[in-house]
């Protein structure tokens, strides 16, 4: 690696910087799905080993580079867990064996332990949007149609009514029955919004039956959603999402997000449709 690239070893803990933090709460990034995700488990308390750990299929060398990128943008820094070095030689002196061998054993112990409780810490806000690979456009010969996955009877129109407003034709779907028949029904749309936790259906499979469909894999999908932990967010991009927005938001954070996911900047996102 270079001199401006900094190294990364599996015994390494990293924290969110102030701007990382911005970066996965202002509905726009330019930023790969591995470099957020790291970023999501980002706690403090998360060792390199640990984070390789939760994606097994990922080369080391892959995780080192895009950390070493987020270092080196100060989108994270270098951290030391507390009570690390307690946990060390707590318990384990005068027993016949190495300190340095049991402060090792000791510290992965650590390790584990610490990445389970950051997956499953609740109260995580997230508001991230990007634009996927595939570089989706609106159309420009007819309205865009937005199928809005969400159960809440009065949020469900209220997003109705907010997209309407923004140029959008929308259908609602509240349950399996509505979801299955909107995902086979043309016209497909061009956007969805996505709950996770529904009366008889699960968000994410949702999503993963989108992604598998040859007519809809390429469609943006934002998850729209109360589900705050860790895990679920890393599950939602892990399974295909093209953004993640955590429950209360902002209707500036969903429009930026929209606009971010095909490659508009500003104004209204249709702002021809009505003319």
């Amino acid at each position: 690696m270079s001199e401006k690239t900094p190294l990364v070893t599996d015994d390494d803990f990293y924290a969110l910087t102030p701007r990382g933090a911005a970066e996965i709460q202002g509905a726009r990034t330019t930023l790969s799905s591995l470099a957020l995700e790291l970023l999501v488990r980002m706690d403090g308390t998360t060792s390199v080993a640990q984070l390789r750990a939760g994606r097994p299929a990922t080369p080391f060398d892959e995780i080192a580079c895009t950390l070493s990128i987020l270092l080196r943008d100060k989108f994270i820094c270098y951290a030391t867990p507390s009570g690390t070095d307690a946990l060390e030689f707590d318990g384990l002196r005068g027993i016949g064996q190495s300190p340095a061998r049991y402060a090792r054993c000791a510290k992965a112990s650590y390790d584990a332990d610490a990445g389970l409780k950051s997956l499953e810490r609740h109260g995580y806000f997230v508001r991230i949007a990007r634009r996927p690979a595939t570089r989706p456009m609106l159309p420009k010969d007819r309205p865009p149609r937005a199928l809005v996955v969400e159960d809440e009877l009065h949020l469900a129109k209220f997003l109705k009514h907010f997209l309407g407003f923004e140029g959008f034709e929308v259908r609602l779907a509240g349950d399996r029955e509505a979801i299955a028949h909107a995902l086979i029904e043309p016209p497909a749309p061009d956007l969805v919004l996505l709950d996770v936790v529904l009366p008889d259906a699960n968000g994410f499979n949702v999503l993963q039956r989108i992604r598998r469909d040859e007519n809809l894999h390429t469609v943006p999908v934002m998850m729209l959603t109360a589900e705050t932990t860790r895990q679920s967010v890393i599950k939602g991009l892990a399974c295909g999402a093209d953004g993640y927005i955590t429950k209360p938001f902002h209707t500036d954070i969903l429009v930026n997000a929209i606009q971010t996911m095909f490659g508009l900047r500003h104004g209204r996102i249709c702002p021809w449709a009505y003319i």
